[in-house]
């Protein structure tokens, strides 16, 4: 059985296997010379005094058994299988959910409102270039989900749910680097990603699978509280007992889809900001205390939690040499987010800086009932659409400029490829939000000296954090009053991200599969 060694090097050893292997050896009693294989278990960045790399190895010695690397998917040829499951969703629970079905030898049919992941570079490079929105194709609708081209950051803190592990092997089985295996802070990276995802695709269709795309559910059959079937485009109807609904927060026709057919909905807490942009430069001086990194350390990332009175302030998505990205779903909207390439080699980083937003904070909301937060959210987007002259141009405001209300002139470059127009950030958001962000940002600012800078730029808004509507469900995935429906993912509000999304779509199938 292998023993679990922990050592720090600084980054110029990071790659000298030697070196590692020598001070396994001196952590070791001389009783445990006989060192017949190593293998890196977990690699982080500890930048507390420092910096230097964190690994865990796991040490063999003579006697014990070396596992071999191989990474399989488990799934078998469901061509001959009877039993099939619908999945409207082909983003990280539709996928995963899909390859259950596989392993499960469950026919899985995926239907994708949105296009293929060749085919939404286009679209994506619309919203880019001219600030056309298609409503259908985007940054959020489409194959892998809004994760595909927007980073594939893979950390998560959903850990009792499912296996982490699982999902990660599936990932390196379908093309991901191995290293995602081991670092602490695992990310694919946009340029990589669709093609993982396409590979996931052609084996699930090689195996059995069906994938339907430009394929959006309009309507759902229900008897006696029991699916019967869906249609498809308001045309193509189908028989159906079992749905996956993994439609991701984005989706609001679906919440309004099942409001009309008194589906129950709920109400959930979610979180509201912006995306702040610095240099990379700058926030690598502040993380590694030095003026270069150098060639062994990654551009550098933060994490930053702040407590208010009221409620909490954090940083959420953070994009080390990343990139800003309009991601609206329809043309009345402004909505930002985040991603980085693989390589990470930008020269800005950006992390959204949000705050929580509860029933209580919405007052004037409540005669929505479970579309308080929705309606919510809708609102801050389209004021903000329209103070960008009705285009997907972001308003934005300097850093210092926004602690003091100031109106900021001459905003600094952006990644932000559409361009941004100067604003008052408090004259978008309720007071509640400005309030908690700026307490934060003033925190923040505290634990990284240099990061109230009017070198950085904030973005308004980030609204999409998370959906603001639950579809709620029994322990056993389906939803509690209607028989065959299992509410997956993001969009039914029990998952945040693309590992814990993935997790849900696994754990749908396994409970359906046991029905």
């Amino acid at each position: 059985m292998a023993q679990i060694i922990q050592i720090s090097v600084i980054p110029s050893k990071i790659d000298d296997k030697d070196y590692h292997l020598s001070l396994i050896k001196n952590k070791l009693n001389s009783s445990y010379e006989d060192i017949i294989d190593t293998s890196l278990r977990k690699k982080s960045i500890d930048a507390r005094r420092k910096v230097v790399y964190n690994l865990a190895y796991d040490v063999y010695f003579k006697g014990d058994n070396i596992p071999k690397k191989s990474f399989k998917s488990g799934c078998k040829n469901v061509k001959s299988s009877k039993k099939i499951i619908h999945i409207i969703g082909s983003g990280p629970a539709g996928l995963f959910a899909a390859i259950s079905c596989l392993q499960n030898g469950i026919k899985p049919i995926v239907y994708e409102r949105g296009k293929d992941v060749q085919s939404r570079r286009r679209d994506i490079a619309e919203i880019n270039k001219n600030g056309i929105v298609n409503s259908e194709s985007n940054y959020c609708f489409g194959e892998g989900g809004a994760g595909t081209f927007s980073d594939g950051k893979l950390y998560t803190r959903s850990k009792k749910k499912g296996s982490v592990k699982n999902i990660l092997e599936l990932l390196v089985c379908y093309g991901a680097d191995e290293n995602i295996l081991t670092d602490s802070h695992p990310h694919i990276g946009t340029n990589k990603l669709p093609k993982v995802i396409q590979n996931i695709r052609e084996d699930i269709i090689n195996k059995g699978g069906e994938f339907h795309f430009d394929s959006k559910l309009t309507d759902i059959s229900i008897l006696d509280n029991k699916i019967l079937g869906i249609t498809i485009n308001n045309q193509e109807k189908i028989d159906a007992k079992n749905l996956i609904l993994a439609t991701g927060h984005s989706a609001r026709n679906i919440y309004y889809l099942l409001r009309e057919k008194n589906i129950k909905l709920e109400f959930k807490a979610f979180a509201i900001g912006v995306r702040v942009e610095h240099s990379q430069k700058l926030i690598d001086k502040i993380q590694y205390s030095k003026e270069d990194r150098g060639e062994f350390l990654p551009p550098s990332s933060y994490k930053l939690v702040h407590k208010t009175p009221s409620r909490g302030v954090y940083s959420f998505c953070m994009c080390p040499g990343g990139i800003i990205a309009p991601c609206a779903t329809k043309q009345n909207e402004v909505v930002s987010n985040g991603w980085s390439p693989s390589k990470r080699n930008n020269k800005t980083a950006n992390s959204g800086i949000v705050t929580e937003v509860t029933w209580g904070d919405l007052s004037e909301y409540h005669s929505h009932g479970a579309f308080a937060g929705l309606e919510f959210q809708k609102s801050i987007e389209q004021k903000c659409w329209a103070v960008s002259s009705n285009s997907q141009i972001m308003p934005a405001q300097k850093l210092k400029d926004f602690l003091t209300d100031t109106k900021s002139v001459d905003l600094p470059l952006t990644s932000y490829t559409p361009g941004i127009i100067s604003a008052k950030l408090s004259e978008l958001f309720p007071e509640f939000v400005i309030n908690a962000l700026k307490s934060g940002l003033k925190n923040f600012g505290k634990n990284m000296k240099g990061y109230i800078t009017n070198e950085a730029i904030i973005h308004a808004p980030e609204s999409r954090t998370s959906s603001p509507i639950r579809i709620p469900r029994n322990n056993d995935f389906q939803h509690v009053e209607i028989k065959g429906l299992y509410p997956c993912g993001e969009g039914a509000g029990y998952a945040g991200g693309i590992i814990s999304a993935a997790i849900d779509g696994l754990n749908c199938v396994k409970a359906l599969s046991s029905v």
